[in-house]
């Protein structure tokens, strides 16, 4: 489980785009929450166009809730910015 982020909102000049900021903002917090608040083992990797993390391992289900927690933010955020934020659910089986 986790997710992935790319593109640009294209909401607002760059540099000034809070759509952008926005759902960056929220992965970051996902991202740190499960990292170092709960300690648990996760690939993260931040680039220039990208954001990503992966869940290696999570035996108590607090990753997933977090990830929960983070689809249903960038659902509202997809409705507060319309047209200008996509999401994806895609399920891949490993």
């Amino acid at each position: 489980m986790g997710f992935s982020l790319s593109g640009h909102a294209d909401y607002s000049e760059f540099g000034n785009d809070i759509a952008c900021a926005s759902v960056s903002s929220a992965a970051m917090m996902a991202a740190n929450t499960i990292t170092e608040a709960f300690k648990l083992n996760a690939k993260v990797s931040v680039e220039e166009n990208c954001i990503m993390l992966k869940l290696l391992e999570d035996e108590q289900g607090l990753g997933d809730k977090i990830l929960l927690g983070f689809l249903t933010h960038m659902y509202c955020l997809s409705e507060e910015f319309g047209g200008c934020i996509k999401v994806s659910v895609i399920e891949k089986n490993i």
